[in-house]
């Protein structure tokens, strides 16, 4: 389903009924990310999917899509199907898309999942080789791309989910240059929300692999355990969805049942 939003066209899925649950995709993925989840999650929950800003069928609207730029495209989805309370479930960058959704609208969340995701801000060194990718992506695009979803991935994977691997290449692939650029210079700027996930009231649960070379997962996982947060760690990368899809699956079905 398409939503004009400030001149441009946000896509979105609306399935299910029950409990309203809203699955974010990361960087350089777009709705069909969630395909492995939905037709479980849809049997007892509505389920809503939404291409962020610059990623699938939606548009751009600027050169840096802050992640409260973001946010306010879940809002405005969310506003339009008048729903009022729902559970966030965010992967990668989706996860600080939530944070930022939840900040906000703290009245609206009943509870928010990270998959592969990080409630600290960038360091330097990250901030750093963001802005070396989008500089080179202007002339390189496609091996700038190639290169950076392959290290998502532990060596393993890349082998034994060859198939999955090449389809989530090809949608990272169709993701436009300007969307590339605007997406990591948003990232870039988002703030550290720590404090907010730690304090927040509202259920949470983090899902870590235990070999992502993005994320430190060991001091993420420290983190969750001496605040009291719901931690599951898996076996591979970056992708949980699909290195470990059955046990990532049943951790985001764990959380949404116990909330």
């Amino acid at each position: 389903m398409i939503l004009p939003y400030k001149g441009i066209d946000i896509f979105y899925t609306d399935e299910g009924s029950g409990n309203p649950i809203v699955l974010l995709h990361g960087f350089l993925e777009d709705h069909t990310m969630w395909d492995f989840a939905l037709p479980e999650i849809k049997k007892n929950n509505r389920t809503i999917t939404i291409d962020l800003l610059g990623h699938g069928k939606t548009g751009c609207m600027s050169e840096t899509h802050l992640m409260i730029d973001m946010a306010d495209v879940v809002d405005a989805v969310l506003s339009h199907l008048n729903i009022n309370e729902s559970i966030l479930i965010g992967h990668s960058m989706g996860g600080y898309i939530a944070l930022a959704y939840a900040e906000n609208n703290t009245e609206k969340v009943k509870g928010l999942c990270l998959m592969n995701s990080t409630f600290e801000a960038d360091g330097e060194e990250l901030k750093a080789r963001r802005t070396r990718a989008n500089e080179m992506v202007k002339d390189n695009f496609e091996s700038m791309v190639r290169m950076s979803f392959a290290n998502l991935f532990s060596e393993s994977s890349k082998e034994k989910f060859e198939v999955e691997f090449k389809a989530a290449l090809k949608i990272a692939l169709e993701t436009s240059v300007d969307g590339y650029i605007a997406a990591q210079e948003g990232m870039k700027l988002r703030k550290d929300q720590t404090m907010f996930f730690k304090n927040a009231s509202f259920s949470k649960a983090i899902l870590l692999g235990k070999k992502d070379v993005v994320l430190n997962s060991k001091a993420i996982a420290e983190f969750a355990k001496t605040n009291e947060i719901t931690v599951s760690i898996f076996s591979e990368g970056h992708m949980s969805h699909i290195e470990n899809k059955t046990e990532c699956l049943n951790s985001i079905i764990h959380f949404i049942e116990n909330i």
